[in-house]
């Protein structure tokens, strides 16, 4: 890596007067070579893609910050998942620049990224194939079209039967087979970011993904005792670390039962949603609440755990693995399962590499990324004295319904894995506090900062980046949700599928509406 880019660890912080400022057309240049451009996921060749993922950096940040006098200065984060570090460099757009060549029309996983920039400060990425809103949807919204006298539309939403969050889904079909999907998103754009400059707090961070509270107060406490420079103590890591992964189990357990509705196979509906309930109760007795509300603050947690409570969870989890293990081999067993779940809503790896999918449906896809062994602290590290010897899932998926269900059902096994071990070495720190407060807080040492955190929720890889001043205030603060990456995902899934099949793809993702619209 040259001098035109700076490194940055996970959970750690660098001078922001030290990340470099590139002329836009290098920064592209730059960029577009160390991502593997170029292709074109959004008509189809393959060839540039053929050589081994791991020796290409992937972007998981490209936003702009108001850089004063109308400038707008533009943030690149590239993730080296074979090194565990991140790499940063930035381009400085003038007053009256308002436009720039396309990185996407070279490296197509950054086609979101694109339209966010674009749509938050109007410079636009000349050569993008579909520049359309993220999150700011207006009357004029032109939807893609087909003609044909056979070709008809299907709109659903934004207001859904059931209970669910708003979203648009437009399907493009010929009869009961879908040609594309197109999915508008932002109904409940809340300003979240903004919020985290102005007042910034573990309960605003707990509530930006109501589905992944851990794994975002996580984020956001890592990224704050960065900044700040407060430490944690090793009980109180293993704490998060324990909520993390039984939130993982509790989401999982509970798609799995949505899956099996939605085939019909009510049994699995029955029992995994019962189990998931024992999960979350545990959470519960842990924390208050069965989300885990309130657990994770800056310095550590808010809550201890008992020893007898220790003793029940084990029990507990211990029921809980043997019915879900029960369950799915039962499942699995049935024909009319399996012909519903194979070869459906498939995304192909080469695919999924093109559009920069993350997390559990990159997994399915035959991606081995995981930020909590590709950027792992001291309990997820392949070795160390504090290692929990935690054995990373290989996938070899096949981008269906049917490794989305698989993979899923491998991490439960894993994080109950990784749980009972947290629990064994809980008792080597007993005396330890569990919040360290914030007495070593170092405001110096918070001035003119870039720091990240990467937290692998259940559904992915969570990005928080966090930016001061000169006076040590949040000046600006970036989330990237993995539904983000994901919601095109779902659309190449659906494609060539029947109208029916939608349901079932959509469980198989569960992506989140509110992670994208923030």
């Amino acid at each position: 890596m040259n001098l035109n880019w700076i490194k940055i660890n996970n959970n750690s912080k660098i001078s922001l007067l030290d990340i470099p400022v590139l002329d836009i057309s290098d920064l592209r240049i730059e960029t577009i070579s160390l991502c593997g451009g170029c292709s074109d996921a959004f008509g189809g060749s393959k060839e540039t893609f053929s050589k081994p993922f791991l020796h290409r950096l992937r972007p998981v940040g490209f936003f702009g910050k108001d850089w004063g006098r109308g400038d707008a200065r533009l943030f690149v984060v590239l993730a080296d998942d074979s090194k565990g570090v991140f790499y940063v460099s930035s381009a400085l757009f003038k007053a009256g620049i308002r436009e720039y060549d396309s990185f996407t029309s070279e490296v197509p996983a950054f086609h979101m990224f694109e339209r966010e920039f674009f749509e938050e400060f109007n410079i636009k990425p000349v050569g993008h194939p579909w520049l359309k809103p993220v999150r700011k949807n207006t009357d004029n919204y032109q939807f893609f079209e087909m003609d044909g006298e056979e070709v008809h539309r299907v709109a659903v939403g934004p207001i859904h039967a059931g209970v669910i969050e708003p979203g648009h889904f437009r399907f493009m079909c010929n009869g009961e087979t879908v040609y594309h999907l197109e999915i508008a998103l932002g109904y409940q754009h809340r300003g979240v970011e903004d919020m985290m400059v102005r007042m910034p707090s573990n309960r605003l961070a707990e509530s930006v993904c109501g589905d992944s509270v851990i794994a975002y107060n996580l984020a956001y406490s890592k990224l704050m005792e960065s900044v700040k420079g407060v430490s944690v103590s090793s009980k109180a890591q293993l704490i998060r670390l324990l909520a993390l992964e039984m939130e993982r189990a509790a989401i999982h357990i509970g798609d799995l039962g949505a899956i099996a509705g939605d085939i019909a196979y009510l049994m699995g509906a029955s029992v995994f949603g019962a189990t998931r309930t024992l999960v979350i109760n545990t959470m519960l007795e842990f924390s208050g609440s069965r989300f885990g509300r309130g657990l994770i603050t800056i310095g550590g947690v808010n809550f201890d755990i008992e020893k007898e409570k220790v003793e029940r969870a084990k029990k507990t989890f211990d029921k809980v693995e043997r019915d879900v293990k029960r369950m799915v081999k039962t499942m699995l067993k049935n024909s009319s399962v399996v012909s519903r779940l194979e070869k459906t809503g498939t995304v192909n790896m080469e695919r999924a590499l093109e559009i920069g999918m993350s997390g559990l449906a990159a997994r399915a896809s035959g991606i081995n990324i995981d930020s909590r062994f590709d950027f792992p602290d001291k309990w997820y590290a392949a070795s160390g004295a504090d290692s929990l010897g935690i054995q990373r899932i290989h996938p070899k998926g096949t981008g269906d319904v049917n490794a989305r269900f698989k993979i899923r059902y491998k991490e439960i096994l894993q994080s109950f894995s990784i749980i009972r071990k947290a629990f064994e070495k809980l008792e080597d720190f007993a005396h330890e506090p569990v919040n360290s407060g914030y007495e070593v807080l170092n405001k110096e040492n918070a001035k003119d900062v870039f720091a990240i955190s990467a937290i692998e929720g259940w559904r992915g890889e969570i990005i928080h980046i966090a930016m001061t001043d000169g006076a040590g205030r949040l000046s600006r603060y970036k989330i990237k949700d993995p539904s983000f990456n994901n919601w095109y995902g779902l659309a190449l899934a659906v494609r060539n599928n029947g109208v029916s099949d939608f349901p079932l793809c959509n469980k198989s993702f569960n992506l989140s509406y509110c992670g994208c619209d923030l």
